[in-house]
């Protein structure tokens, strides 16, 4: 007999269809989206059975989320612990990449996370249709001081070029 579906289950089944992942009989067209949907399926058994309430719920969503992103729960200390040595440059020395927040680096001018500012410019596809372009760089660094609290998103900033040199088309 089969189990019958939780309400967990039925919303992914539902979503996985309206994504166009699987036909009318749940029948995947893609094994590795296969695969990755299977493992979404186990992901919410296991969440389903910790029997989380409305409290509980978006917080270890949120906590699981981060965690499994491999970004910190708590502001960085910048305590020694916290580095790991990635390379030794002739003009600034030691480099120590931080190992909570993979983003935030520290030389002898200190300490600075390399996607502070993400920065976008007007393109033209192949078709002639306007898209943005999103690049970061040496400017994207922005400094660090501790604690630090990585925000949940960058600063943006348009960056003109000759062809587009204004933010509106």
């Amino acid at each position: 007999m089969k189990k019958p579906l939780n309400n967990y289950d039925s919303h992914a089944w539902a979503e996985f269809r309206a994504a166009g992942w699987v036909d009318e009989n749940n029948q995947f067209y893609d094994e590795m989206q296969k695969d990755i949907c299977l493992n979404i399926l186990g992901l919410l058994a296991v969440f389903e059975n910790a029997g989380h309430s409305g409290s509980s719920a978006p917080y270890t969503i949120n906590l699981f989320s981060k965690l499994a992103s491999f970004k910190p729960i708590a502001p960085l200390t910048g305590e020694d612990w916290e580095w790991s040595h990635t390379y030794d440059h002739p003009d600034n020395g030691s480099t120590y990449q931080n190992k909570r927040c993979s983003s935030v680096f520290k030389d002898k001018n200190g300490a600075y996370d390399i996607d502070g500012i993400v920065f976008w410019d007007w393109y033209k596809n192949d078709e002639g249709e306007m898209r943005k372009s999103y690049f970061t760089c040496y400017e994207s660094r922005v400094p660090v001081t501790f604690p630090y609290a990585k925000p949940d998103k960058p600063q943006y900033q348009f960056r003109p070029t000759e062809e587009y040199p204004n933010e509106i088309l």
